[in-house]
């Protein structure tokens, strides 16, 4: 493959990014990083975390490149970085696979007159609002209108802009992410402006259909969001710089509102240069210039070995975008797994520094990030503290500590001052940590010599508005830290073996998809099901979205699973008992009254949702109301069914969006409406009724839903305190709606009611037991990180797929599928795992044998053996336990403990009493 590399006219090698150049650059031009919302130089850093974080220059601003005249970065680059010189590169690479995770541009609504972006200043784009919001933004995160830069004390946000829309723009699908990013931002601003606020969201329907994100969407109402259901045809601004609009309300009146800022949710599509690209390389793209995948195979290309992942397949969010780009390294995986290891290169590390007997020198770094923390707290002042502190031997503050620039400086700051233990001011341990202790390995010194104080989540977030006080707390926590990291020592890392198999627990489509991805990369599979048969729910649909065949597609899964040499299947089978951890896992399993156990490294837990049954609607009293399970069967034994009908009413959210079941089911809209067109091709003339509270036909599902209002399927909009009522007359179904725009109650006579009943969990609280898993309030199991880590449980080695995580199609099932055994591969690719250090120990000489360490984890962790002279003691698996100290607390007599978290913490707590 081919590959053209643009020059940078900066050595990246010599380039050490102090900034020198750019300070002394004559040329400005918009930052395209910040929306063009504020300026940046001819020589630049593309965004402050860049990767790598090395300065580079544009062609078409710089005046030596265009002119031949300035010059200036060259003569004060003290490292003589500046090439100006440098040339355009053609590269040849060897690859066996291609993923492409090429993105997504936003719309530009230039073009749309009606709402004059580009001649009212307070009118922005969503994306520019997200960097207005952002503390390293052209703002700091102060919220300003133009021109006096006051703070606005009411925001619109107008959604589908460039999208669902083929008047003005010709996007015909839904970007999925907007309805969500904009209430995210209206919450966002509550928190920024002071005072009274005003936030106001028009929408046509409100598409939070993911996991938690109805949630969002109901806790926003409760704060006070208001959200409009009408679409602001025009923009106008009044002589004081207000923007004025008239809407429409549902009953009907004109209503004319001003508001000191629009933003703009403005959708996603592909970059035109991109579409020719996609094209040039083979590659299939539909109408919409996305490209083109089977549900069966997601993140397949129409060209072999060309794998796609991200909104360059469709609009999506980050968890799903994540997931794909998992599920593309699966599949790429699968066709290079032949070759797995033959060019692998194993990092070396210096041999580790024995610092037991030195006494400690403690290195103090200091970060700024951007402004997101110097913006509030008073960094130099801090740094400026913590020389001040006993054992500390050096202190710095950076610009990004946590950038690429600035560890390789660390790791000769700390070879020079010969540093011993490390502090780190800035942000959260639980992203950053791991690249800490990385420099640390790469210094020569133990990982776990390293504290983090989190100056960032603790101060300058939660005292925005009192920079004072941030800075005191910051000092605080600082000297915190540092008297921890005086008194930690080295922590042993050991390895343990990995057995090379996995464990599928569910046969549905996740579970098939799951079991045949780890066979297909060489690692032999037990797939545990339940049932007495394979297929799960996907057995009673028909078609996908799209119009693709479910049961022949399945069928073709079921089949090459039950062949496939390296599969175990099971069926009627279930999980009895399980031990061990990550790579060593031993599991009990049982079929009737018989039980074996299987030795494998990596468990992928896929066992499914199911379809409620309904309590309301008339269902199971009338065999005419039916769901949507219930449907597709029917269809499937009986050709006849929906011929001989006249008319066929949906009703939408049963039993989803509900205070005990708050979540949006996901996938019953578009079923709905997919059911609804074959009604209409098999009996063009039957009228068919979907009474619905929001249509979420996200994406390019879209174009359904148009093409059902195209074909007279008649939508309905019922509230969640008015809802449809079902009734039977004269052995008559009617159905009884109240009509938002006519504002009449309708009576509709039907042969078929069409329930979208709520997709709930199987009981998993056993299982998440038995492995020690997490489920949500709604009984889902839950992933270690909704965004960075969608398939992972937070138990290593457990991963997860399909709706035993959150209600899905099937597309989006096997794309979870394929990236859960993409993480696993991670785990069983290799012979061995190297376990934490931060864990318990028993000290056995105050050990008592009683049992309560033993009782309190929740791991399985802890076992009390009875020693050769009768006397228990309890002992810890190191690659079980958690370090989450459940053990030290129950101890009665101070055995147990956890390493860095004993007389650390004591010195931790009487360091923070100090005044």
């Amino acid at each position: 493959m081919s590959i053209k590399k643009a020059p940078r006219y900066v050595d990246m090698d010599k380039c050490i990014a102090c900034g020198e150049c750019t300070k002394k650059c004559p040329g400005k031009t918009p930052d395209e990083f910040n929306e063009g919302l504020d300026k940046r130089k001819a020589i630049y850093v593309p965004y402050p975390q860049a990767v790598p974080l090395k300065y580079v220059i544009d062609p078409s601003k710089c005046l030596k490149i265009l002119k031949d005249k300035c010059g200036t970065c060259a003569k004060v680059c003290p490292a003589g970085a500046i090439n100006y010189d440098d040339k355009e590169e053609n590269l040849t690479l060897s690859v066996g696979s291609v993923i492409m995770a090429a993105g997504f541009k936003p719309f530009d609504p230039s073009g749309l007159d009606n709402y004059q972006y580009s001649k009212f200043p307070n009118v922005v784009t969503s994306i520019e609002f997200e960097r207005i919001l952002s503390a390293g933004g052209p703002t700091h995160g102060h919220i300003e209108c133009y021109p006096d830069k006051t703070e606005p004390k009411k925001i619109a946000w107008l959604q589908c802009v460039g999208s669902r829309d083929q008047n003005k723009c010709d996007n015909k699908y839904c970007s999925s992410v907007c309805c969500m990013y904009a209430v995210k931002e209206a919450m966002m601003a509550k928190d920024h402006i002071h005072g009274e606020f005003e936030a106001s969201i028009f929408l046509m329907d409100m598409r939070t259909y993911g996991k938690d994100f109805e949630k969002y969407y109901e806790r926003a109402k409760d704060d006070g969001v208001r959200f409009v259901r009408s679409r602001i045809h025009t923009i106008t601004e009044d002589k004081n710089n207000g923007l004025v609009c008239t809407y429409v309300t549902e009953d009907g009146k004109n209503i004319e509102e001003t508001f000191d800022m629009m933003v703009l949710s403005v959708g996603m599509e592909t970059p035109h240069d991109l579409v020719q690209t996609v094209k040039d390389m083979g590659i299939e793209l539909n109408a919409n210039n996305f490209v083109v995948t089977s549900g069966f195979s997601p993140v397949e290309t129409s060209r072999k070995g060309f794998y796609v992942c991200g909104a360059l397949q469709e609009p999506k969010d980050i968890p799903l975008a994540v997931m794909e780009a998992s599920a593309a390294a699966c599949d790429a995986g699968t066709s290079l797994s032949p070759s797995r290891g033959s060019l692998t290169r194993t990092k070396e590390y210096p041999a580790e520094v024995d610092v037991i007997s030195e006494d400690p020198r403690v290195g103090v770094f200091v970060c700024n990030c951007g402004t997101n923390i110097g913006g509030i707290v008073d960094v130099p002042a801090v740094a400026e503290y913590a020389r001040t502190l006993p054992n500390v031997a050096f202190v710095e503050e950076n610009m990004f500590t946590c950038s690429q620039d600035t560890q390789d400086k660390m790791k000769k700051v700390i070879e020079e001052n010969h540093l011993n233990r490390i502090v780190v001011a800035a942000c959260t341990p639980r992203t950053h940590e791991a690249l800490f202790q990385e420099t640390l390995k790469d210094s020569g010194l133990n990982k776990y010599l390293v504290e983090m104080a989190n100056i960032r989540n603790q101060c300058s977030w939660v005292h925005s508005k009192e920079p004072e006080l941030a800075t005191a707390k910051s000092k605080d926590l600082v000297r915190i830290a540092v008297a921890k990291a005086t008194l930690m020592r080295p922590l042993p890392q050991p390895s343990v073996g990995v057995v090379q198999k996995g464990l599928v627990i569910g046969g549905g489509v996740a579970g098939i998809t799951a079991a045949l991805g780890l066979a297909r990369q060489g690692f032999f599979t037990t797939l545990v099901e339940k049932n007495d048969v394979l297929g799960g729910n996907a057995l009673s649909l028909n078609h996908t979205w799209n119009g693709e065949s479910i049961t022949q597609n399945v069928r073709a899964l079921i089949s090459e699973v039950q062949e496939h040499p390296m599969i175990d299947v099971f069926t009627g089978t279930s999980v009895s008992a399980t031990s061990g951890f990550i790579g060593n896992f031993s599991t009990t399993i049982a079929t009737g009254e018989q039980e074996q156990v299987i030795e494998h490294g990596a468990i992928i837990v896929a066992t499914g949702a199911k379809e409620r049954k309904p309590t309301e609607y008339l269902y199971g009293e009338d065999d005419r109301v039916l769901t949507h399970l219930e449907l597709d069967r029917k269809i499937a034994t009986d050709d006849a069914f929906v011929k001989n009908m006249d008319t066929a009413v949906f009703i939408q959210c049963v039993g989803s969006r509900e205070p005990e079941r708050p979540y949006c089911s996901k996938v019953c809209c578009t079923h709905s409406v997919k059911s609804a067109l074959a009604f209409k091709e098999l009996n063009p003339d039957m009228e068919v009724y979907i009474i619905y509270r929001d249509i979420r036909t996200y994406g390019q599902r879209e174009e359904l839903y148009k093409e059902a209002r195209d074909k007279g399927v008649i939508f309905i909009r019922y509230s969640h305190d008015k809802k449809p009522v079902v009734k039977t007359q004269d052995n008559e179904v009617l159905v009884r709606v109240k009509d938002h725009v006519l504002d009449l109650d309708l009576e509709i006579s039907t042969d078929l009611v069409v329930l979208a009943s709520a997709i709930v969990p199987e009981d998993n609280s056993a299982l998440a037991q038995m492995f020690k898993l997490s489920l949500n309030d709604d009984n889902f199991f839950m992933e270690a990180h909704a965004k960075l880590r969608p398939v992972d449980f937070a138990t290593d080695g457990i991963f997860l797929a399909g709706m035993a995580h959150y209600p899905k199609p099937i597309e989006e099932s096997i794309s979870q599928a394929k990236a859960a055994v993409s993480r696993a591969t991670v785990v069983l690719s290799k012979e061995t795992v190297t376990v934490d250090g931060v864990v318990s120990q028993v000290n056995e000489a105050l050990c008592r044998g009683c049992c309560a360490c033993e009782e309190a984890c929740a791991f399985g962790a802890i076992t009390v053996n009875e020693q050769e002279n009768g006397v228990k003691i309890a002992t810890v698996q190191q690659a079980l336990c958690k370090g989450c100290g459940g053990c030290a607390a129950a101890c009665p007599t101070g055995a147990a403990s956890v390493f860095h978290y004993d007389n650390e913490v004591l010195a931790m707590v009487e360091t923070a009493l100090e005044q």
